[in-house]
């Protein structure tokens, strides 16, 4: 909302001062404040009016060019001129939730200012509530019957009074923190704790003025409460409940930024992880054009009858798009089998039907490389026991043979190995979060207990007739009797693992039905792909209209 806490007022000017910092590197004079003063409700034009007529400082120094480019570092200046005018009605739309005369609450959308201010003189709620509520003309010049403010980007629940005995009654109730307020917010990344309290004081920025922090000297007492509601499962954000005992500018904003979590599309308190998700998440940046707050429920007591109220508001559109967009993030399915059984056959199918694919024993052989993640831990761990003399490369051969003797050694190595093969899985699933779905082959996941774990979404198992996997396949990938007996030891038996399956291929006839069984499992993949759709929606009904299920 338009906030004069944000810039100094004198009569008929207006002043704004705020630090460049490095991200504003060669961003443009005029782009730089339309940013900064797009929640005052001040257009880039205006902005270029005032710069080129000599309203700009840079370090002290005037600049007439709306096109300068920054550095980065430079302490800036603008001024501007008021044009409040009176208040005219506004016959525009008015989502009124309660009204009994005396009191009315209001489901506020994103984008609309609360009140009037010098810098957005028209366009306000309180425009469009003297249409409605033509009796409150006469309580106040700027701010008729506004007892609380929500943020200009921020939607949801706000309350106001009809008359001023009823809104000096309703302020005292809020001074006095006699109102429940929650709100609901999609943060970035998965807060370490389900429930959280913090309890920091805030004040002005000690570096950039225009905008609240925390601060160890000189804040007002805030608090705020948070609850995790859901996180989706590629981490990058989390839908979470905040309630709020103080009333203090920004409070969620400055405090789940404080604690790591700044909200989803606050480029205020968020600009990094902002930054980072319009490099790497582009489409859901583009959904995040506001930061993604939301005033869901309020309770008081009513001002004259003292009966307790209470009100609850499903979060606009944008808001419940920006959760489904995350929640159709990549369906991360592990592909398992017994040794020599069609692991590497299906991964081909796959792949040739352009679905991203991962491999296990190919991360494994990166690992086993000079210098690679693998090399380096059994290196510190055996020295040069392992080495191959020629190429540097970790020796596989003789790895496996004193992994087959000594049962301690092989459990050691797999415990270096394992985690190195977890991390290439995320990472493999992170860059292809995007897609419907991503196939990674690890062949030891369900010992590894990685189902359990809910690091993958589906388990994808191949079965295959003994007498083929120990004899034609085994022949073709050269691997001896013997050998292969011992790798089948360090494993589950395959009816464990098939019973531990979402679904099974099987191998038991050419690569043409390989092929035919492999379309079979994508489509019972795209099945659960919708069924979660549909669960994920109906879940996100029942928690924004609890009274309706």
């Amino acid at each position: 909302m338009c906030n004069n806490e944000d810039f100094q007022e004198n009569e008929n000017q207006l002043l704004w001062t705020k630090n460049a910092e490095f991200s504003d590197r060669n961003t443009r004079l005029d782009k730089f404040w339309g940013s900064a003063l797009e929640e005052e409700g001040i257009s880039r034009g205006k902005v270029k009016d005032w710069i080129k007529a000599g309203f700009a400082e840079i370090n002290g120094k005037v600049c007439k060019k709306p096109n300068q480019k920054l550095m980065g570092n430079e302490e800036l200046i603008l001024k501007g001129e008021a044009e409040l005018t009176s208040l005219v009605p506004e016959d525009l739309p008015l989502e009124i939730i309660y009204n009994d005369g005396k009191i009315a609450v209001i489901n506020k959308p994103a984008g609309l200012t609360t009140h009037p201010a010098p810098s957005c003189p028209t366009g306000t709620l309180v425009h469009r509530m003297i249409h409605h509520f033509p009796e409150i003309r006469d309580m106040d010049e700027w701010r008729p019957g506004i007892v609380h403010r929500l943020d200009k980007f921020t939607s949801g629940l706000i309350t106001v009074a009809l008359n001023e005995h009823d809104r000096l009654a309703m302020s005292t109730a809020f001074a006095e923190r006699e109102v429940s307020k929650a709100y609901l917010a999609i943060v970035h990344g998965v807060p370490e704790r389900e429930f959280g309290e913090i309890d920091q004081p805030m004040g002005r920025h000690p570096v950039h003025k225009t905008k609240m922090a925390v601060v160890l000297k000189g804040g007002r007492d805030a608090r705020s409460e948070y609850e995790v509601l859901w996180s989706d499962p590629a981490g990058r954000a989390s839908l979470v409940k905040v309630q709020i005992f103080t009333g203090r500018t920004h409070q969620i904003r400055v405090h789940m930024a404080h604690i790591g979590h700044p909200l989803v599309g606050d480029q205020v308190y968020g600009s990094m992880p902002h930054a980072r998700w319009e490099q790497e998440q582009p489409q859901l940046a583009k959904l995040a054009e506001r930061q993604m707050l939301h005033a869901y429920s309020l309770s008081f007591a009513h001002p004259e009858s003292g009966e307790e109220l209470s009100f609850t508001q499903a979060p606009p559109e944008d808001f419940i798009t920006m959760l489904k967009a995350l929640d159709k993030s990549v369906q991360r399915v592990g592909l398992i089998g017994m040794p020599c059984g069609g692991k590497s056959a299906v991964l081909k199918i796959l792949a040739d039907k352009g679905i991203p694919t991962f491999s296990s024993d190919e991360s494994v052989a990166r690992s086993y490389e000079k210098d690679g993640a693998g090399w380096e831990l059994l290196r510190q761990r055996f020295g040069n026991r392992f080495l191959n003399n020629e190429t540097g490369d970790i020796d596989k051969a003789a790895l496996f043979t004193a992994m087959r003797e000594n049962e301690d050694l092989r459990r050691e190595v797999m415990n270096i190995i394992h985690p190195i093969v977890q991390h290439d899985v995320k990472e493999f699933f992170k860059i292809n979060t995007n897609e419907p779905l991503a196939v990674a082959e690890v062949p030891l996941l369900l010992e590894g207990g990685w189902h359990t774990k809910k690091l993958v979404d589906a388990v994808i198992g191949i079965r295959t007739p003994e007498g083929k996997r120990t004899g034609e396949l085994r022949e073709k990938r050269g691997i001896d009797p013997e050998m292969l007996a011992v790798f089948d030891s360090w494993q589950w038996d395959e009816k464990s693992k098939m019973d531990c399956c979402t679904a099974v291929i099987e191998n038991d006839a050419e690569l043409t039905k390989l092929d035919s069984e492999t379309d079979r499992i994508l489509e019972v993949l795209a099945g659960l792909r919708k069924d979660k759709e549909t669960s994920f929606e109906n879940y996100l009904e029942k928690l924004f209209n609890p009274d309706e299920s």
